[in-house]
């Protein structure tokens, strides 16, 4: 029996034990994740309103449920009280790292740090309900926000801003934030980039989600579209950017309706100082931009100040160091030869990356399969030589032994249960527990394990 690691539940990390199940029947799989839940970004980073894409957890489901794939939840590894790297390959013959990309890129300008001022990562980790999230009222007192970045999160969370009470019911948000947004006074959400809307990561799909918001409307400055050096003539731009640009001018040869609440796409903008007004933050001062020739865009020394009691930016994801492993912080990965770790040029026995740790925080869910299958390949090709590694006994006696009690599956589907009880008790679906100790406690409620 090959014994295999593979440390983070999310997509990447599943899909890499399915893999290796799959094409090798002598392969065991520890799945390890630093939190007592499965699932990563698709629990933790999907918008609560995005069902269809929440339900990809059915898919990440089966994985975990296979007889040769065992899940071990809050298991720490690397950092203090962690499970160090070393540790690990003495109880598995190879580890498999998909621990993704967990820091946000800042904007690394004055008032940054002002109180009001946010990662989108930290808003969406408060209203997926992520134990290590912090309450800090986000909305409160909020009649203007402005979104900093045109991917998919941001129009994730200028959505959820916008939403209202009806259409978040529903969802598995926790009670205090679901009273928090359905309360909320936010009345503009300004989204704004840098670049042009052709240039804009954002996908139609999401986008048009926008304009299907109840009471909203949903602003574009035609002036802003004609900047673009492709507004005139779409016939260079791909299929999806034609999509995107063909939304926007929709929206910005409509007048608006009155409607409670606006979100104005802003483009040609760029943020060069939060201001502060008593304390916190309560406007972006942006630079606006013209297309320089080249892809990019320069100044123009013209200014505009706008209002703000909350800033969200979303512009990009980083991976971090994990004690143990080489680390590239130019690109934020670990340096790798087709999913194999390498140590300084060399090729390091027995570790393993994939996901974003291993590419970069880079393309859609779908993404990680084939990130993962090159990963696989090189592991099982591998496999000779590492099943002749020595390795310790059974991981889970050895964590237990060092004072680590992982949650099981069983311990997953108490937790699962007690959202689903929570839910009811509210008259909503089932409600995600949303910090450490009720999840801790659900999972001690785990039924008698039938099996290993």
């Amino acid at each position: 029996m090959l014994r295999v690691a593979v440390v983070g539940s999310g997509p990447s990390g599943c899909y890499t034990a399915q893999g290796l199940v799959q094409q090798d029947p002598s392969v065991r799989v520890d799945v390890l994740d630093r939190l007592p839940c499965p699932y990563g970004l698709v629990r933790y980073g999907v918008a609560p309103d995005h069902e269809k894409i929440k339900s990809l957890q059915n898919n990440l489901r089966a994985v975990l449920e296979h007889e040769r794939v065992r899940f071990l939840g809050g298991v720490q590894i690397g950092g203090p009280g962690g499970l160090p790297a070393a540790r690990l390959l003495e109880l598995y013959h190879a580890v498999v790292y998909c621990v993704g990309a967990a820091a946000d890129r800042r904007l690394g300008i004055p008032g940054e740090e002002l109180p009001g001022s946010w990662s989108a990562t930290e808003f969406v980790s408060w209203y997926s309900a992520h134990p290590d999230a912090v309450d800090d009222g986000f909305v409160r007192d909020v009649r203007s926000a402005v979104v900093i970045g045109v991917g998919n999160v941001a129009v994730d969370v200028t959505r959820m801003l916008a939403r209202g009470a009806a259409e978040l019911n529903p969802t598995d948000m926790p009670e205090p934030v679901l009273t928090a947004l359905a309360g909320s006074r936010v009345g503009e959400i300004h989204m704004v980039g840098r670049r042009g809307p052709s240039q804009a990561r954002f996908t139609t799909k999401e986008l048009r989600e926008l304009g299907a918001l109840p009471d909203t409307d949903v602003v574009v400055d035609p002036r802003e579209l004609a900047l673009d050096p492709a507004h005139a003539d779409l016939s260079a731009l791909s299929a999806a950017q034609r999509r995107n640009v063909e939304v926007l001018r929709g929206w910005a040869a409509g007048p608006p309706t009155g409607a409670a609440r606006r979100i104005r796409l802003r483009f040609f903008l760029r943020p060069v100082e939060l201001l502060a007004v008593r304390g916190r933050v309560g406007a972006v001062r942006f630079e606006r931009t013209v297309p320089d020739g080249d892809g990019g865009v320069r100044g123009t020394g013209r200014y505009e100040d706008v209002e703000a009691q909350l800033v969200l930016r979303s512009v990009g994801y980083r991976g971090v160091p994990l004690d143990g492993l080489p680390f590239d912080a130019a690109t934020g990965t670990v340096p790798h030869r087709e999913g194999r770790v390498l140590r300084e040029g060399a090729v390091a026995p027995g570790e393993y990356v994939a996901g974003w740790i291993k590419r970069g925080p880079t393309g859609v869910i779908g993404t990680n399969r084939p990130c993962a299958k090159e990963t696989v390949t090189s592991l099982l090709a591998d496999a000779p030589a590492l099943a002749r590694r020595r390795v310790s006994g059974d991981a889970v006696a050895v964590l237990r032994a060092e004072g680590v009690e992982p949650v099981e599956w069983q311990g997953w589907l108490a937790i699962e249960r007690a959202e689903a009880r929570l839910g009811a008790s509210l008259g909503r679906n089932a409600v995600k527990l949303p910090d450490w100790d009720s999840l801790r406690t659900a999972a001690r409620t785990a039924l008698p394990r039938t099996g290993s």
